[in-house]
């Protein structure tokens, strides 16, 4: 059946990107397609209708797509809660914690997990569109892969390569990766894709001749760097810099920008979710920055704590910053502050991992702004949800769930929302802290207008980033009708290998 694969020379080349892009073409041209990417790292997700959790660069897809979301579409994920450790999360749902070494001994189980989903994918969906994962040129990793080359052999899946021009090196990039595959491997690669070019493409001509002449394999086309655009990152927490013109007009961008609503997040080592604060990133009326480590804490505002992937250790980092006494400082000058998910346990007096979800079985003395108290459990919370916000400016909200924490304690007993009959959350009784465990918090236009203005803002203009990620998205589409060979790629995917 119709499938065709996306690798990447390195992280971050553009490979989810693509794989979205190519999704809504073939949404556009009336065919039936599905994202799959069979093994992510990331501490972004989001939750599927049936209470799984997938990646959220394959819930992006899917919307491109426009099909529902599915366990499926990403049977394996690894959530890095240490160093050498992640959950692993096997068709929507944790098996637990796993060691970097041990993992290797459990990818055949994680295998069959893989072409299961692959084989009800298929049966599902004219065409499939899978996602690699890294570079399939990691020599370290290569024994027992489900990621990248080990997974396109099995299913004899046809393979594109895609590399990041604007980082340099772009042909070694793509030779070096090739030339690092076996002979069979190297069969399966139809062609490349350059992405992120500047400038004339004349000037690129030369080195495009020299590649396929070289390689023998075709450049399928150069995408252009296309400024601006702003689609939920599979990872890494995007940069503070909106606009990559910005330096151009430095002087006027400082200004515009010490004008409006300000708002800061820490950059969590654990992070998660933060594609939570898109809405916040993009919205024209606010200037949102991530603090990093060692980065002095500025006045805001509004202070938020996003979620974690290991609460215990991010709220260690976060008092080693200073943030703690910040906060308070922050709250004594009549400032607000917001706490989403593990931030929202962070906020508390105590977080206890009696069973050792993070590590070592240990107690966390919290910041102790709210009367409550989390205990973490095996057993994760994996919900979408509908409500209302319990603020006098109230707001219908959606969103998701996603935590492994109970939370009790006097606090609760005002809630920040009403989700369906069901509270959640705190505000506090100063009304200075809103706290809650739901995620998408924000990407109600209702809802984010509402919770800025709780927190002091003025906003000139409703932002809708369900919108925006669609214009995103039909942006992409459009460059890549524009400047790829899709009669080519069609017909790599429909051609047996």
């Amino acid at each position: 059946m119709p499938c065709l694969m996306v690798q990447g020379t390195t992280s971050d080349a553009g490979k989810s990107i693509l794989v979205a892009g190519l999704c809504r073409v073939l949404k556009r041209r009336g065919l039936s397609v599905a994202p799959f990417k069979p093994q992510n790292m990331a501490l972004n997700s989001a939750v599927t209708p049936d209470g799984g959790e997938i990646g959220r660069a394959q819930a992006l897809q899917a919307q491109a797509a426009g099909v529902p979301l599915s366990v499926h579409m990403n049977p394996v994920l690894l959530k890095p809660n240490t160093d050498t450790g992640a959950q692993v999360i096997i068709q929507g749902h944790s098996i637990g914690n796993i060691e970097a070494l041990d993992y290797h001994d459990y990818k055949p189980k994680a295998a069959n997990a893989v072409f299961e989903s692959f084989d009800k994918l298929i049966s599902q969906y004219e065409n499939v569109l899978v996602e690699g994962a890294g570079s399939p040129a990691e020599i370290n990793l290569r024994k027992g892969d489900i990621a990248n080359m080990g997974f396109a052999l099995r299913a004899n899946c046809p393979v594109i390569i895609i590399a990041d021009i604007d980082k340099g090196g772009v042909f070694a990039h793509l030779v070096g990766t090739l030339e690092l595959l076996s002979k069979e491997e190297q069969a399966l690669v139809k062609g490349f894709v350059i992405n992120r070019f500047r400038g004339d493409i004349a000037l690129l001509q030369d080195g495009l001749d020299w590649l396929e002449d070289y390689t023998g394999k075709p450049v399928l086309g150069v995408l252009p760097m296309l400024h601006g655009l702003h689609l939920d990152a599979e990872d890494a927490v995007p940069s503070n810099v909106i606009d990559e013109n910005a330096d151009e007009n430095a002087d006027e961008n400082t200004e515009k920008s010490s004008q409006k609503f300000k708002i800061i997040i820490p950059r969590l080592p654990h992070i998660s979710n933060h594609t939570d604060f898109e809405p916040l990133r993009l919205h024209p009326d606010i200037d949102c920055q991530y603090i990093s480590h060692l980065e002095a804490i500025p006045p805001a505002d509004l202070i938020i704590l996003p979620g974690s992937k290991n609460v215990g250790f991010d709220l260690a980092w976060l008092k080693s910053q200073g943030w703690q006494e910040a906060i308070q400082k922050h709250l004594r000058y009549g400032g607000k502050v917001i706490g989403i998910c593990g931030g929202f346990q962070m906020l508390g007096a105590h977080i206890h991992d009696p069973l050792g979800i993070e590590g070592k079985p240990q107690s966390h003395k919290g910041l102790d702004l709210l009367e409550i108290e989390t205990t973490l459990q095996n057993e994760k919370q994996l919900t979408n949800e509908k409500g209302t916000l319990k603020l006098p400016n109230s707001a219908s909200i959606t969103g998701y769930e996603i935590h492994a924490g109970i939370t009790t304690g006097e606090a609760l007993k005002s809630p920040a929302l009403d989700l369906k009959g069901r509270p959640d959350g705190v505000i506090s009784t100063d009304n200075q802290i809103f706290a809650c465990y739901l995620h998408g918090l924000f990407d109600s236009p209702e809802a984010l207008q509402s919770l800025l203005e709780w927190a002091g803002a003025k906003p000139s203009q409703e932002f809708d980033i369900n919108k925006q990620r669609e214009v995103q998205l039909e942006r992409l589409a459009d460059a890549i009708e524009k400047n790829l060979n899709m009669n080519k790629i069609l017909e790599i995917m429909e051609k047996p290998v």
